[in-house]
This record gives structure tokens, sequence and C-alpha cells, in this order.
């Protein structure tokens, strides 16, 4: 009689303990991807500021918004699904070296080996979107916990 007491105090405290501990990871989940989020609309409102200021935009500024917005969108979709998209992460890459190439061009206006092994890295990234792309539609994960 008393094992079984004792079972029974065992099974409620490990219960109490994964609600709260579920409780606590989630609450920092959802305040993690607010702070990020929050971070970056401040960061893109100040680059669009900076670039009123100037009176204009640059092809260097709007790529920079469209990293901005990317990241805005992986933390939408990550709250929204609960997975990261790697791909986003990927996208922002080959945005920004696309930025970083065009600020190589305009700032030296000579081809040389930066400018290859920056287009190489473009089509290594793009390559793998296009992996992962592929893989994700052949092999489509399957989901096991209650949010699906």
């Amino acid at each position: 009689m008393k094992l079984q007491r004792a079972e029974a105090m065992d099974q409620r405290i490990r219960t109490l303990a994964d609600v709260v501990g579920t409780l606590l990871v989630d609450g920092f989940h959802y305040l993690a991807l607010f702070a990020i989020g929050g971070v970056i609309v401040w960061s893109a409102g100040v680059a669009f500021l900076e670039m009123a200021e100037k009176g204009h935009a640059s092809i260097a500024d709007i790529l920079l918004l469209f990293i901005y917005l990317e990241l805005g969108a992986m933390v939408g979709i990550y709250f929204k699904t609960n997975h990261m998209p790697v791909r986003f992460l990927i996208y922002v890459a080959m945005t920004a070296l696309t930025r970083l190439l065009i600020g190589d061009v305009q700032a030296h206006h000579r081809p040389d080996m930066g400018i290859v092994l920056g287009s190489g890295a473009i089509l290594l990234l793009a390559l793998a979107a296009l992996v992962i792309r592929y893989g994700s539609f052949k092999f489509p994960s399957v989901h096991t916990d209650a949010r699906g």
C-alpha cells in the first residue's frame, strides 16, 4: 500500500515537473522570438531612416532591407510552425553575399578573384537551397509532437 502511494506521488511530481518545465521553456521561446522580431523591426527602421536622411537608397541599402525582410519572415514562420526554415537562412546568406559583391564592384571597378569566389559561393548556396527544397519535397518530414 505504501509503495503504491509512493509511486503515485512520484508520478504526480513528474507530471508537475513536466508541466512547469514546458511552461518555462515555451515562455522563454516566445519571449526570445518577440525580442528577435523587435530587434529586426528596430534595425530595419533605423536603416530606413538613414536612407531617408541621405535622400536616396543604393542597391546595397535595398538589399539590406531584403535581408531584414527575410529575417522577419523567418521569425514569423518559426513562431507559427515551431520549425526553423533553413532555406531562409540560405536566402539571407545569398542576399548578404550579393550585397557584398555589389559593394566591392562599386568600390573597386575592376574584376578580380574575389568576384569569382563570391559568385561561386552564391552558386553553392543556390544549389544547397535546391537540394533542401528537393529533399523536403521528396522526403517530407513526419511530425510526431502534439503541435504538428
